[in-house]
């Protein structure tokens, strides 16, 4: 998952625009560059405080950061700053370059995934529901710890408390500084001689929990909202990652969306299109609304009704609803209307072939 802002810049969530201006000020000035001439991890460490606190800092901004964990809102996808600095990368290929990273502290829980399914209605009005998740969380008699009760871990004499077993060996580029995760202690720093019986010294157990989460109004269909703290609990009273909860919306047998707006056919009679009229539209959380058929309506043709498509995201704008007009060919006449009909067509000359379309009409009853 992507950086937590907040904990970088070592604030609370709920923290105000001054403390969280005052954190990036305190910040800023100790990894600003030039305090840190020729130090990158300094000049990359900046970058990421400044991005924080632009996001942190403008009211849109946050409000997506908090509802989605990105704060381009839930279409946003990756980005080429996911792909981390250069030093990532030299990670990933040769285990660290000239540099290792000790170990921490207590390494943060996972974040977890649960599916929530709406209908239309509902992501237009926004709904409270509860999901059902199952969670590892801090096992109860040890407190998290993995120890016995009454007893405490020891630091792990073969990394001595770092989590890292590092190792240096020659190459054509100079001596090259490797770690990996220490087997012993899986990183930890820590050794449990004695477990606690109930977790088996994991320091966590299974439990299922039943949670309620508020669905705003606007949500579209793969967004991904996100209840901080609620993910599995960390190691060793490490951080809680977040529960995500992706969003389905499921088809309706009447509207479309496309973004805000709400797409629907209307059938109309051929008279009315002919004639002109009052039809009744269907809205999806209003009751129906009378439209205008303007005499000579063709087939095809669009009515745009202003805000009454799907309300904007953490906003009071609503979109359009177009309405797409299909004028009704009758197929099911009786006599006297087939001969009305015939009588109007005469009138008009639209005649088909040597016959009279009035004529053609009269035996195709007979």
């Amino acid at each position: 998952m992507a950086t937590d802002y907040y904990e970088l810049l070592g604030v609370d969530r709920d923290a105000s625009p001054d403390e969280i201006k005052k954190a990036y000020r305190r910040l800023a000035r100790r990894y600003h560059p030039d305090a840190n001439p020729g130090d990158p991890a300094m000049s990359e460490r900046f970058k990421e405080i400044g991005r924080a606190y632009e996001v942190l800092s403008s009211p849109d901004k946050r409000s997506n950061y908090d509802t989605f964990g990105d704060e381009r809102g839930p279409a946003a996808g990756p980005g080429f700053g996911d792909f981390g600095n250069i030093s990532d990368l030299f990670s990933q290929f040769f285990g660290g370059v000239g540099q290792t990273q000790s170990r921490t502290g207590p390494a943060r829980g996972s974040d977890i995934l649960t599916e929530v399914k709406l209908t239309l209605e509902e992501a237009a009005l926004g709904v409270e529901r509860e999901v059902e998740v199952t969670t590892l969380t801090a096992c109860p008699d040890c407190e998290g710890s993995g120890a016995r009760p009454g007893t405490s871990p020891v630091t792990c004499q073969d990394c001595s408390g770092t989590g890292e077993i590092r190792s240096v060996r020659r190459t054509m580029l100079g001596n090259v500084m490797t770690a990996h995760p220490c087997p012993t202690c899986r990183g930890t720093g820590e050794r449990i001689s004695d477990p606690c019986r109930n977790c088996r010294g994991a320091g966590r157990v299974p439990v299922t929990d039943t949670l309620t989460v508020q669905i705003p109004s606007g949500v579209d269909d793969g967004a991904q909202l996100r209840v901080g703290g609620r993910g599995e609990s960390g190691t060793r009273g490490g951080r809680s990652g977040d529960l995500f909860v992706a969003i389905r919306v499921m088809e309706h047998p009447v509207f479309q969306r496309a973004g805000m707006d709400l797409g629907c056919e209307l059938t109309v009679p051929m008279t009315v299109a002919a004639l002109g009229g009052e039809l009744e539209v269907p809205m999806l959380i209003e009751d129906p609304q009378q439209i205008e058929i303007k005499p000579g309506t063709q087939a095809g043709e669009v009515v745009k009704l202003r805000g009454r498509g799907m309300p904007q995201l953490h906003g009071g704008r609503r979109g359009e609803l177009v309405v797409l007009l299909r004028v009704e060919t009758p197929t099911r006449l009786t006599p006297e209307q087939a001969e009305k009909l015939a009588q109007l067509a005469e009138m008009r000359g639209e005649t088909a072939g040597s016959k009279s379309f009035f004529d053609r009409i009269k035996e195709a009853f007979k």
